[in-house]
């Protein structure tokens, strides 16, 4: 089919190029021949009277033109998927739709359980991925290749509709048997420790770090950062180290680690969890569906 000259096949052979700035795996992609993907390649620098990939030593580098239709030709597949690819009617229980989430390991922990409970309460055939974070997580909306993302509202869009969840309070876990779960935890006593944190990939400072440079003067000593929440209260066992961390992921991992739960030594807002969703799927029927879900899970998250 073509538009304007333009044979809109194309637009897929783009769409992958452009995201994987590579001809092979490009073609692995699409389940196709490198040769074949690049003369669509050819085609499309044609029509276009530019490059859009060059090659540069081993890489291939997208041109500015190809930055400017890299956001475009994915908005415009995302669009023609909602509109007319997506299925208009939702059946949870004959769907075959694979659902995929950005979202940390604290959210898998103390909300996904609950949503997961509540499909298979449902007989639901959906099923779920969640993926790894990334520094960007709203790219995984742009590229289709998360259906939702559930993040923090500092962290969230403003260019796609979101909905927050619950909101969730910080506190502190040390390790029961240690000297500074004796007594109470001053701001001096918090400073002076040694702390571990989780540093998502790519992110030089955390939320708190922000929020102790600029607004208590303090600066933490690091002992250790890792890619997972979960993991922080058990590094802290054996140790006079602190963990600041969720209030309801503590007190899941206090029923099974020593640990002692401590007020934070100064006021701390609380945090937004919000779920967002491409501005092209609001009509979607299975996401409807499965922010409902998750709506019903922060629900019964804090009744169990």
């Amino acid at each position: 089919m073509r538009f304007k000259k333009l044979d809109l096949n194309l637009l897929v052979a783009l769409d992958t190029l452009l995201i994987e700035q590579s001809i092979t795996r490009g073609a692995e992609k699409l389940n196709m021949s490198p040769s074949a993907l690049s003369n669509s390649l050819s085609r499309l620098r044609e029509y276009f009277q530019d490059d859009l990939l060059t090659q540069i030593g081993r890489k291939m580098v997208i041109t500015p033109l190809g930055e400017n239709l890299k956001v475009q030709v994915r908005n415009a597949l995302n669009n023609i998927e909602s509109t007319i690819l997506v299925q208009p009617s939702f059946n949870a229980q004959a769907t075959d739709r694979i659902f995929s989430f950005f979202c940390s390991d604290y959210t898998q922990t103390v909300l996904v359980p609950h949503a997961l409970e509540i499909v298979g309460k449902e007989k639901s055939s959906a099923r779920f991925q969640f993926l790894a974070q990334v520094d960007n997580p709203h790219a995984q909306l742009e590229q289709g290749k998360a259906d939702l993302l559930i993040i923090p509202s500092d962290f969230m869009s403003t260019e796609h509709p979101s909905e927050v969840l619950y909101e969730e309070e910080f506190v502190c876990v040390v390790w029961a048997h240690s000297q500074i779960a004796q007594g109470e935890l001053s701001i001096e006593k918090y400073a002076e420790a040694g702390h571990v944190l989780m540093r998502p990939a790519g992110i030089k400072k955390d939320f708190f770090e922000t929020i102790f440079a600029q607004k208590y003067g303090i600066k933490r000593r690091l002992i250790a950062t890792t890619f997972s929440f979960a993991s922080l209260p058990a590094l802290v066992i054996g140790s006079e180290n602190i963990a600041t961390i969720h209030a309801r992921l503590a007190k899941k991992m206090a029923k099974v680690w020593p640990l002692k739960i401590l007020p934070l030594p100064f006021a701390v807002p609380p945090m937004q969890q919000c779920m967002q969703w491409h501005q092209y799927r609001n009509n979607d029927e299975g996401l409807i569906w499965l922010r409902n879900t998750l709506k019903q899970a922060a629900i019964n998250m804090d009744n169990e």
